[in-house]
């Protein structure tokens, strides 16, 4: 299956975006490039190849969930350029 011009316009159309004809050829290009190299990943036999639903042999890698100490307020302000009582000052960028 390839992909026409026609195509990355009706794509681009969808997606409302807007390609100079210069653009155009290139994605047609590159799609084109894309579903040659899945094509050749479909040549591959995979039969006897058991699906997989994580691509690691681990069952659980997160850390065990237990409190502990957290940062005091003074310790977080500490290197702070600007504080306000217990909170960290930064300039208003809310017009």
């Amino acid at each position: 299956m390839a992909v026409s011009k026609a195509d990355v316009e009706y794509i681009a159309a969808l997606a409302r975006l807007s390609f100079s004809d210069d653009e155009k050829e290139a994605m047609t290009h590159d799609l084109n490039e894309i579903l040659t190299y899945v094509e050749k990943l479909n040549e591959l036999d995979t039969e006897a190849v058991e699906p997989l639903s994580n691509m690691g042999d681990r069952t659980n890698v997160l850390r065990e969930d237990a409190p502990k100490a957290s940062i005091s307020t003074q310790d977080a302000l500490k290197n702070a350029p600007d504080s306000q009582d217990r909170f960290f000052k930064v300039p208003k960028v809310i017009g």
